[in-house]
């Protein structure tokens, strides 16, 4: 039994240890030493990157919904004869076409800017989240510049052998508001473009107050003699690079993202698509897609019972792209049709999204631990209405939740405490019975008898406990209202390392008196493995989110408290167990 210990503890310190080792080396600018990632393609000083402008603002989906992930136009947005999409695109816009602009769009929460080719949202920035590099900027998700591309466009593809309105077609802004006034709850952006092949098309934003899902109306007229078929296609565009500020200590999704009835929320890995290797599911009548990235997210959303085709992609180096082609009757001549569309470009505030629309509260990924984490962060909302401090609702949940455990950590403790009240006469025998390794064994098994002791009695109630906190965990990593939350004095973002490392020290020195008041193990080996486990996990909280680690440090002062209280209870009074480090 204690060989079969001694082994689990091994792998997993030994594990642990080349984890941390790999992320240290991310973290100081190497390569990773055991675990090694393509490296995205980066732009000479000097020069847009290879995921350029021009060459996002060209992933038009081809005329054949099944040929999208092969159809990948020019720079230029013309594409090769012999490409399946040459239909799709105009090659003689360019001469013919009105001066390119963009056009800014402030409401309440978005300050968003739009290009009048193809009418495409190119950059957002958010008024109640600022950028944590510069407090008076909004932070920015959309952009269209050399550190990052991340667009959202949408069109219209045709019958194979014709051409019609796309996100590379130009268009004309109508004039109107460009600013949601006082009073005002919505404001209005018109985009209309000239007939190619014969169609017009007319693109209008609807924003609204204080919401970050924009209704999006697709108007296509048939001007021509001759009855036309039409898809309509959205889809967000963006480079395979981490958000800036992303840690190396712990992993968040960066990627696409597929929500659908029938198989739930489906995330795809950029390096899958560079593969080729993507799982999702392609046909649907409901759901949406989504950009998904730590704290925020970009979704399409088309109305329930529409039939839409899912695809995912890669447009060019490093740039990818998912989105919905969804097919309209054909278009009689003279007859328009309007698809109405959402786009949601904001912060994963968990109880927004759910009043958006079903599933899109899953772009803020609990991963395995959704089942547990959904109501941790309820009634950590829950506690913040009445607290109204974020750090405080953090000290708040883990107190009502280690009384919710009371019980099962009493049996754990107990179980300790008789251990620590027989462990005299266990380290007797065992140095008494050294050289007999046998009949060390079953004398130390005659002595959990005797005292009815059970050696796993502690470990099994706070296993029980490992997914709830494990939950609660993520529940803090995950949640946007983390993000620049204060707690007290130094404490001003409960979501970045504590800068002056006071908690990650006050962390440490508690994990180590809970340790010290633990019985020690009779295998000399397992003494030291549980202090040096502590001590190296302890290195990796340094680098932690101040509210996680403000969490784990009411974990510890309250399992402390319990644990001083039962052993006094049961007359086992709380002694400090140092290692003998020979």
């Amino acid at each position: 039994m204690n060989d079969i210990r001694r082994t689990i503890l091994w792998v997993i310190f030994g594990f642990s240890m080349v984890l941390l080792w790999d992320q240290w080396q991310i973290h100081n600018g190497q390569k990773p030493t055991f675990f090694p990632q393509p490296p995205a393609p980066t732009a000479k000083t000097g020069e847009a990157p290879s995921s350029a402008p021009n060459a996002a603002s060209s992933a038009a989906p081809s005329a054949s919904p099944n040929a999208v992930p092969n159809a990948v136009p020019s720079a230029s947005g013309v594409p090769a004869a012999s490409s399946p999409a040459a239909s799709a695109l105009p090659s003689h816009q360019a001469s013919t076409a009105p001066a390119r602009q963009q056009v800014e769009v402030k409401t309440d929460v978005l300050r968003l800017r739009f290009d009048t080719e193809g009418g495409s949202l190119v950059h957002s920035a958010f008024v109640k989240y600022a950028d944590l590099n510069a407090r008076d900027k909004g932070f920015v998700l959309f952009d269209e510049s050399k550190e990052r591309v991340y667009l959202a466009q949408s069109g219209w593809i045709g019958a194979a052998g014709t051409s019609l309105p796309n996100h590379k077609t130009p268009m004309t802004l109508v004039p109107g508001e460009r600013e949601l006034k006082a009073g005002q709850d919505t404001l209005e952006l018109r985009f209309e473009s000239a007939e190619v092949g014969g169609l017009q098309w007319i693109k209008t934003y609807v924003l609204k107050r204080g919401a970050y899902d924009i209704t999006v109306r697709h108007e296509l007229i048939n001007k021509s003699a001759n009855s036309q078929p039409a898809q309509l296609y959205l889809q967000l565009v963006r480079d395979g690079n981490k958000p800036e500020g992303e840690s190396a200590f712990y992993s968040t999704f960066t990627g696409p993202a597929v929500y659908t009835e029938a198989k739930k929320y489906q995330k795809v890995e950029f390096s899958d698509i560079e593969k080729n290797k993507m799982e999702h599911e392609k046909q649907t009548n409901n759901g949406y897609v989504a950009m998904v990235q730590h704290y925020f997210a970009s979704a399409w959303l088309l109305a329930q019972g529409v039939q839409r085709e899912v695809f995912m992609r890669k447009v060019d180096t490093n740039l990818y792209a998912v989105g919905m082609i969804a097919p309209i009757e054909a278009l009689a001549a003279g007859a328009s049709k309007t698809v109405e569309a959402r786009l949601f470009v904001g912060p994963q505030e968990e109880k927004a999204l759910e009043a958006i629309a079903p599933g899109l509260e899953l772009v803020k990924d609990y991963g395995w631990f959704t089942i547990l984490a959904k109501p941790l962060y309820w009634l950590l909302f829950e506690l913040h209405k009445v607290i109204n401090n974020w750090g405080w609702a953090i000290v708040a949940l883990v107190l009502v939740i280690k009384i919710a455990f009371y019980w099962l950590n009493a049996k754990a403790y107990q179980s300790m405490a008789k251990m620590k009240a027989i462990n005299p006469r266990i380290m007797e025998m065992r140095e008494r019975l050294k050289d007999k390794p046998q009949e060390m064994q079953m004398a130390m098994m005659k002595i959990y008898r005797e005292e009815k002791v059970n050696p796993m009695g502690g470990c099994f109630p706070i296993m029980v406990q490992i997914p709830v906190f494990i939950a609660l965990y993520w529940v803090l990593l995950s949640s946007v209202e983390m993000r620049g939350a204060p707690w007290v004095g130094w404490i001003s973002d409960l979501s970045a390392p504590d800068p002056y490392f006071l908690l990650p020290i006050v962390m440490t020195l508690t994990t180590l008196l809970q340790t010290a008041l633990n019985p020690l193990p009779p295998d000399p080996l397992q003494a030291k493995l549980m202090w040096f486990m502590p001590l190296i996990f302890s290195v990796m909280f340094f680098f932690f989110p101040a509210g996680l680690v403000l969490y784990w440090i009411t974990n510890n002062i309250l399992s402390i408290a319990q644990q001083w209280m039962i052993n006094t209870r049961m007359g086992v009074p709380p002694q400090f167990n140092l290692p003998k480090f020979k």
